[in-house]
């Protein structure tokens, strides 16, 4: 599917950060193999949420840079395949989304979802693991933070929460940490599993944090926070400060 002509499915940025923070970008990318054209899409829709989360590629570059930290982030549109998702599930190459029909993924054929998942998913999660295994063998904590951006309006709703922070299994230290100290801040409103709540569905880090109990947290940022370098930089400063505290203050007793 990939051609020479096609950008790797996987980048990895500040790829030697120092940082205990690993940043993790599912649906940071929007392009489409050219094999697989427009995905009978127009360019409105493939710049719509159901296409990426928009924002997540500059904040998690932004941040990588401000706490020299390692990101690695997803090249491709999360409509070629959802790298947030088991592969194996039907929804990973959504024929639908948010209403809108992917008449590009209907009735593919078991090869042509192989092909997707080989191409696109393995890499991206083999490039998450390799950098832990490579930590790991330097003796260094890695704390895995998949950000992601949601849409404030979803199917008639107004979401209110500027960011949320999303936990369920593993070591949960660290996300409650963040979440009490995004709490504290008074020009924020902050969900705990909202917009979404983690579950069987997400696919990233439950693989990469719980069978290990390695720290991690995976945030949720309202998409029109993000849609202006000014924007980018504001969360980018919430971030860097919210992410020292939850380091420093997951220890504490009580």
């Amino acid at each position: 599917m990939l051609t020479a002509d096609d950008p790797p499915a996987v980048r990895v940025f500040n790829p030697k950060g120092r940082a205990s923070f690993l940043l993790l970008g599912d649906h940071a990318g929007r392009a489409i193999p050219a094999a697989l054209g427009t995905l009978g899409l127009g360019e409105a829709d493939l710049d719509r949420h159901i296409g990426w989360d928009i924002g997540v590629g500059a904040v998690g570059e932004a941040l990588a840079s401000a706490l020299d930290a390692v990101f690695v982030r997803q090249t491709y549109s999360r409509l070629v395949i959802d790298c947030n998702r088991d592969p194996d599930r039907a929804d990973a190459i959504p024929a639908i989304s948010d209403g809108t029909v992917i008449a590009g993924n209907e009735n593919l054929t078991p090869g042509q979802r192989r092909m997707r998942i080989e191409e696109v998913h393995s890499p991206y999660q083999r490039a998450i693991a390799e950098m832990i295994a490579r930590r790991e063998a330097e003796g260094r904590e890695t704390i895995l933070i998949a950000l992601h951006s949601f849409t404030p309006w979803m199917l008639g709703f107004d979401r209110p929460w500027d960011i949320g922070v999303l936990h369920a299994g593993g070591d949960t230290r660290f996300a409650t940490s963040l979440l009490a100290a995004l709490r504290d801040r008074p020009d924020l409103v902050v969900g705990d599993n909202q917009p979404y709540a983690m579950d069987d569905v997400d696919h990233t880090i439950p693989v990469h944090a719980y069978p290990d109990r390695r720290l991690y947290a995976e945030i949720e940022i309202r998409q029109d926070h993000l849609a202006d370098p000014e924007g980018v930089g504001r969360w980018c400063a919430i971030l860097a400060d919210t992410f020292a505290q939850a380091a420093e203050a997951k220890d504490r007793p009580g």
